[in-house]
Order: C-alpha cells, then sequence, then structure tokens
C-alpha cells in the first residue's frame, strides 16, 4: 500500500418509516440528543472542554454522536430516535433475536465486522439468497451489548466475546476490545497535518478496534477471514457532499478509481468522478455505495456541509494486508480478497415500495483481512474530526486534506 498524504500513523431492526423530513433540522443540539438517549440507554459522556462525544455501551459502545460545545453545540451524529425509543422488543431480543434485518438506532461511529456479503459472509446464513429479504446483521453487532471495563473523562474501553458462522459454514471464537478517546486540538493538529486555526471549532476522537482469535483453530482464507469495518452514520443533506481523494495512475496497475455498483451503479447525478478525487451526495435521497481500493486509498476521506459550514474528516491507520481485504459484494465472487478499505454509502429506498433505512450518508473504513492463529490480534484504528468554521478558514483544510477547494465541492452536482 502507499503511504498516506496524511500523517496519521500505525500505532496507534426491522425497517423504519421516516416519519420526519429526510434532512435533520440545522438547530439539531448535542445536548438535546443526549439527554433524549440518557431516558432509553446508559450514555458515556467523554468530555474535554467544550468537546464532548457521547458513547452507548449497549449498542457495542458505538459512539452515537459529537460536538465541539456540549452545551450549546450541534449533533453530528445521525440518531434513529423512533428505534431508540422502542428499544428491544423484548428479554429474547436482547439475547440477540433481530427485528428483521437489523436494529438501525444510528450513531456516527460503530463496530461492525466483514464481510457482509459473498461466500464468507456474516451477514447471510449458509442457503440463503443475496437479497435484502434474507440479509441479517449479526447479534454481536447490533443487538449484544459491550462491557465496559475502564472509563475516564476522555476515553472509554470496551470489551466483549462471541461466535459467528459465514455463509460457507466457518465458525469464528472472537474476542472484540474497543477504546474510544477524544483528541485535543493539539494531538488532532499534529495528527492531521495541518493548523488549526483559533476561529475555527473542532471535536475530533480516536477509536482503537481489536479482534482476537479466541479459538483452537486458525483462521485460513480458504473458509473464510474476518476485517474490522468502522460506519458512521451522519445527517444527511442537500448540501452534504462526501469527497474522497484516490491515487492517480493506471487501471491495470492500481485498479478502477472507485467500485460504484454495490447496489446498482450509481448514477452521474449523484456521482462525479475526477483524475484524483470523487464527489458523491450525501443527501438521503437515493440508494448507493462506492469503494476505493487499497491501492488506490490515500488513508482519508471526508465530506463537507455547506449549510453548517462543517468539514467532516475520517481517518485510518494504514498497515499491510497480507491477505487482502474482505469483499462485501452481494454475490459469489472469483475475488473474494479484493475488496474495498474505504466507502460510502447513500441511503434511500432498499427495494421498490420499502421505507429508507433512515435515511442517513456513511464514511465506512476497513482492516485488511485477519488470518489469525489462535490467540493473535488485529487491530485497527479510525479518527473522525468535525471542524466548523468560515469557508475562508476551511479552505485551505479543504485542499490540503481531500484535494479539493470548496467552490469545487459546493458545484459538484
Amino acid at each position: 500500500m502507499k503511504n498516506t498524504r496524511i500523517p496519521v500513523g500505525s500505532g496507534i431492526g426491522g425497517l423504519v418509516l421516516c416519519l420526519f423530513s429526510p434532512w435533520v433540522s440545522a438547530d439539531e443540539k448535542f445536548a438535546d440528543d443526549v439527554a433524549f438517549m440518557k431516558e432509553h440507554t446508559q450514555i458515556v459522556l467523554l468530555h474535554d472542554g467544550d468537546a464532548a462525544v457521547a458513547v452507548a455501551p449497549a449498542y457495542q459502545g458505538r459512539v452515537m454522536t459529537s460536538t465541539f460545545d456540549r452545551k450549546a453545540g450541534p449533533s453530528f451524529g445521525w440518531i434513529n430516535r423512533p428505534v431508540i425509543e422502542k428499544g428491544f422488543l423484548s428479554e429474547e431480543d436482547k439475547k440477540g433475536k433481530l427485528e428483521e434485518h437489523i436494529y438501525i438506532f444510528g450513531g456516527e461511529e460503530r463496530f461492525w465486522l466483514g464481510p457482509e456479503g459473498g461466500q464468507y459472509a456474516l451477514f447471510f446464513r449458509p442457503g440463503t439468497k443475496f437479497e435484502f429479504s434474507d440479509w441479517a446483521t449479526p447479534a454481536a453487532i447490533d443487538t449484544e451489548a459491550f462491557e465496559l471495563v475502564e472509563q475516564t473523562e476522555t476515553s472509554a474501553k470496551f470489551k466483549h466475546t462471541t461466535d459467528l458462522i459465514n455463509y460457507s459454514g466457518a465458525e469464528f471464537n472472537v474476542g472484540i476490545e474497543r477504546t474510544v478517546k477524544l483528541l485535543p486540538p493539539q494531538e488532532a493538529s499534529k495528527l492531521l497535518g495541518v493548523e488549526l486555526s483559533d476561529g475555527l471549532r473542532m471535536v475530533g476522537y480516536e477509536t482503537d478496534n481489536r479482534i482476537t482469535n479466541t479459538g483452537s483453530d486458525a483462521w485460513k482464507p480458504e473458509t473464510g477471514l474476518l476485517s474490522i469495518w468502522m460506519l458512521g452514520m451522519y445527517n444527511p443533506s442537500p448540501e452534504t457532499t462526501v469527497v474522497i481523494p484516490f491515487e492517480e495512475g493506471d487501471d491495470k496497475t492500481l485498479g478502477p478509481r472507485v467500485n460504484d455498483t454495490y447496489f446498482g451503479k450509481v448514477p452521474a447525478e449523484y456521482l462525479q468522478v475526477k483524475k484524483q478525487k470523487l464527489f458523491f451526495k450525501g443527501d438521503g435521497t437515493r440508494r448507493g455505495k462506492i469503494g476505493i481500493n487499497p491501492q488506490r486509498s490515500q488513508g482519508i476521506a471526508g465530506s463537507y456541509d455547506a449549510a453548517g459550514q462543517v468539514l467532516n474528516i475520517v481517518t485510518y491507520n494504514l498497515q499491510d494486508a497480507p491477505h487482502g481485504f474482505v469483499n462485501s459484494m452481494w454475490e459469489l465472487q472469483d475475488e473474494p480478497y479484493a475488496g474495498d478499505v474505504i466507502n460510502s454509502y447513500n441511503d434511500g429506498s432498499p427495494e421498490p415500495g420499502k421505507a429508507p433505512l433512515g435515511p442517513f450518508y456513511e464514511l465506512e473504513t476497513s482492516s485488511p483481512a485477519s488470518a489469525l492463529k489462535p490467540g493473535e490480534t488485529m487491530k485497527h484504528v479510525q479518527r473522525t474530526f468535525h471542524i466548523q468554521g468560515s469557508e475562508e478558514e476551511l479552505n485551505p483544510l479543504a485542499r490540503r486534506l481531500l484535494g479539493a477547494h470548496l467552490d469545487d465541492i459546493k458545484d459538484a452536482f
């Protein structure tokens, strides 16, 4: 893999009908979301000065939302209030029974495991079809709580154990560790390799995610491998555009610039692919997904909310991938380890006559495929930054981090 140009380092439900407007009001507040969630589930609130992150142990230690001002600031995560309010349907559900396909609680960074589709899929049981009606999220990353084992004002550590079976019938005994940590502005600036002026407001956090083979047998490519998969649900809007820079080069050497056929080819009015970057709508009006392979990846993805003047940045730890990356395409695959490392998803109706899952849009990153011997561990670190300010202050950051001028982002569609 090529080195990223950003010094991130390597150490480190059933379907829910949309009851409201597809787009969240700009005056949604972090404090309101936290107060609502606390009525229905435990929330661990991490804070450093005004910046804060709300984490839910019952929802796999996911970051539900964050803000740069915990008293009066915006809420950056998409929160599905009807599902949170309803909660699990019964005590049996808490033991792993699924609400049809998934409990869509929302949350701007959640822990998942891949692959989703293919002969080694975790989201399709043996003998099922690669269709939405047979798709189901494993309980370990949907309904099972993670145990909170350590906590400070700025960090929280979670653990969990689970047993999984893939589409081909292979079994996995998995230990999970996840640590969420707030990043102070000075550290965020250093990690991003940019200067953050005093006029900018920001919240940044890092999650250290690990899986361990707790069984007695090695995980082998010929029976399927797992990956750590991080997904962030964000509030969609007509003025939100995803931006992903990628390495320039010949398709025969680096592969295609983008995989845009996960759920059918994404039309030009939702996806624009340039020489070294792409623009993808984050408006929550049409279901579509795109991916960047590890040869093309620069270790970074982002989006810009022009209405809120917020630049959202996601980075991950680049590491060797001797066994490739798992392929999550919904089909029997010729190359099950030729998957993508960065994805973005725009929500919409999954089938004719079906309501959208949210709507929301997502930024996602994945670890390499993990061929782990008993007792071995794979680690994947993701960092998320929300930076708000004037376009004059944000434009140099967008150009440095994403290779795109704000005017080009706003005029992409």
